[in-house]
C-alpha cells in the first residue's frame, strides 16, 4: 500500500542499460543495438509491481543542444529517482565520464548501486579497478543482461532496500466543514498523520495548476498559458473536516510520440508515479476542447492502478451548453460509469471545494468491506437471473465469492471452468454488486479461480 519508487539506470552509452531493463522486465521494452546512443528518451517498466525502472539515454559530451538536453535528462533522473543504478561495462577501465556520473549520483545522497554489466564475455576487470568511483564494494553487482546472470540477485537487493520506505493508506473521518492550508510539503517528509492524497492528472493546459492554486488559496504553482509549465509534482496540505488532504499537481501528459526529449519525458514518469502514490486521482478534462483518446488512456491507467477516480470538467465559465459537454463525457467515459463528474471553474471558484467531499467519499468506498454472505447472495441472484454461457457441453459454474482486499476492493470468485466465463458476464456481475454497493469513484478488481479439486 505504497507508491512505487523510481529506480534510474544511468551511465555512458552502450553500457547495456537497455538490455538490463529488458532482462529485469522479462520482455523487450527498450531498443537494443550496438550503436552508441540508441536510447534517446527515457524508457520505463514496472518490475514485479515493486518499483518503476527507468532507462535513460547515455551521457555524452554536450556538443550540441540535443546532447545537452540528454545530459539534463540524466541529471533530472538523478534528482527525481529514489534509487540510482550506475551501469558500467565490466571489461572497460572507468574513465573521467564514469567518475563524473558516479559523483553526480553519490552527491544526491540517495542509495546508489554500481552495476557491472557484460560479465559473460570473460574479460571483466577486478573490483578494485572500480572502487575509485566511490561506490562501496558491497553495493557493487556483477551481471550479464545477455545471460541473466546476477539479475535476480540485483532485483532482490533492490526490493529489499526499497521496501524500507512507504506508508499505510489513511482512513479519512471528521466533522468540521471548513478547510485551511497547512503547508507546502516535500514528497519524502515524514508525518505523524498520513494524509489522503489526491493527484491532479490531465493533459497540458487543462487547468491543473489553476485548480491547485484555488484549492491552496494562494499562488502555490506557476500558472501559464504556455503548455508544460509544471514539470515537477507540486504539493500542498489542506485541512478538511479535521483531517489532512494532500493535493498533488502534476505535469501535463501528452501522447508519448509528442513528448520532448529531456525534462518533459521524466515529468511524465513523475506523473505516473504520482498516480501510484495517490489514493484518489482527479482526471481534469477541458470543457473548451474535445475529449481525446489520451484522456481515456489516462483514465484507464488510473483504474488499472486501482486508484479512486473523479472526472473534473474545468473552465466551465467559458462554455454555454454544459449539458452537451456532459452528454459527450458520458459517451467517452462509458467504461467508468461509476466515476463521479465534477463541473468546475477555477476562475469563479465554482464547485472546486466539492473535490474534497468527493475524494473523502471515494476514499471511504475504497476501504469498504462487504460480508461474504452478502456477496454470495448477489452472486446467486446473478446466476439465477442470467446463467453464464459456455461451450456446447461445458459451462462455467461460479460457486462462491469472497472479498480478499481493500484499496481497491478485490473480489475473488471460485468455481469450475472459470476460464470459460465471458467478459460480458463479469461486467454483469459487477453491475449487480454496484446496485447494492455503488463504490462511487472506485474500481472493483476481480479474480476468477478454479477449485483446486477440479
Amino acid at each position: 500500500m505504497k507508491r512505487l519508487p523510481i529506480v534510474a539506470l544511468i551511465g555512458q552509452t552502450n553500457a547495456g542499460k537497455s538490455s538490463i531493463l529488458n532482462r529485469m522486465a522479462r520482455k523487450n521494452i527498450a531498443i537494443v543495438a550496438r550503436e552508441e546512443g540508441t536510447t534517446r528518451d527515457n524508457v520505463v517498466a514496472t518490475i514485479d509491481n515493486q518499483f518503476i525502472l527507468v532507462d535513460t539515454a547515455g551521457l555524452k559530451d554536450p556538443t550540441d543542444d540535443f546532447e545537452a538536453s540528454i545530459q539534463n535528462q540524466i541529471e533530472d533522473a538523478i534528482s527525481s529517482a529514489d534509487m540510482i543504478l550506475v551501469v558500467l561495462d565490466s571489461a572497460k577501465y572507468p574513465d573521467f565520464r564514469d567518475k563524473e556520473i558516479a559523483k553526480k549520483a553519490l552527491k544526491s545522497r540517495k542509495p546508489v548501486f554500481l552495476v557491472l554489466n557484460k560479465t559473460d564475455l570473460g574479460e571483466s576487470l577486478d573490483n578494485n579497478e572500480f572502487l575509485r568511483l566511490g561506490i562501496k564494494e558491497n553495493e557493487t553487482f556483477r551481471v550479464s543482461a545477455t545471460t541473466g546472470q546476477g539479475i535476480a540477485n540485483l532485483v532482490r537487493r533492490l526490493e529489499s532496500v526499497l521496501s524500507r520506505d512507504g506508508s499505510l493508506r489513511p482512513v479519512v473521518t471528521g466533522e468540521a466543514p471548513s478547510y485551511s492550508v497547512v503547508t507546502s510539503v516535500s514528497p519524502r517528509e515524514e508525518d505523524s498523520q498520513t494524509p489522503l492524497k489526491v493527484a491532479l492528472i490531465g493533459r497540458p493546459n487543462v487547468g491543473k495548476s489553476s485548480l491547485f492554486n484555488t484549492l491552496a488559496k494562494k499562488q502555490q504553482a506557476i500558472v501559464s498559458s504556455k503548455q508544460g509549465t509544471t514539470r515537477d509534482v507540486n504539493r500542498v496540505r489542506i485541512k478538511y473536516k479535521g483531517n489532512e488532504v494532500e493535493i498533488l499537481d502534476t505535469a501535463g501528459l501528452r501522447k508519448p510520440g509528442k513528448r520532448e526529449v529531456g525534462i518533459e519525458k521524466f515529468s511524465a514518469i513523475r506523473s505516473l508515479a504520482a498516480i501510484e502514490e495517490a489514493d484518489v486521482c482527479a482526471l481534469l478534462v477541458d470543457s473548451t476542447e474535445p475529449h481525446s483518446k489520451l484522456d481515456q488512456s489516462l483514465a484507464g491507467q488510473i483504474v488499472e492502478a486501482g486508484k479512486g477516480i473523479v472526472v473534473v470538467v474545468t473552465k466551465i465559465d467559458l462554455v454555454d451548453d454544459v449539458d452537451a459537454i456532459l452528454d459527450n463525457l458520458e459517451q467517452d467515459f462509458d467504461f467508468i460509469p461509476y466515476a463521479p463528474v465534477l463541473v468546475t471553474s477555477s476562475e469563479t471558484g465554482k464547485n472546486v471545494t466539492k473535490l474534497f467531499e468527493l475524494a473523502t467519499e471515494i476514499n471511504e468506498n475504497r476501504h469498504l468491506e462487504i460480508k461474504t454472505s452478502e456477496l454470495n447472495k448477489i452472486l446467486n441472484e446473478a446466476i439465477v437471473s442470467h446463467p453464464p454461457a459456455g461451450l456446447k457441453n461445458t459451462r462455467p459454474k461460479p460457486k462462491y465469492i469472497v472479498q480478499t482486499d481493500v484499496c481497491p476492493p478485490w473480489l475473488v470468485v471460485h468455481g469450475r471452468e472459470m476460464e470459460l466465463l465471458h467478459w460480458s458476464w463479469k461486467r454483469f456481475l459487477e453491475r449487480k454488486i454496484r446496485e447494492k454497493y455503488p463504490f462511487v469513484g472506485t474500481p472493483i478488481m476481480f479474480s476468477f479461480r478454479n477449485d483446486k479439486n477440479q
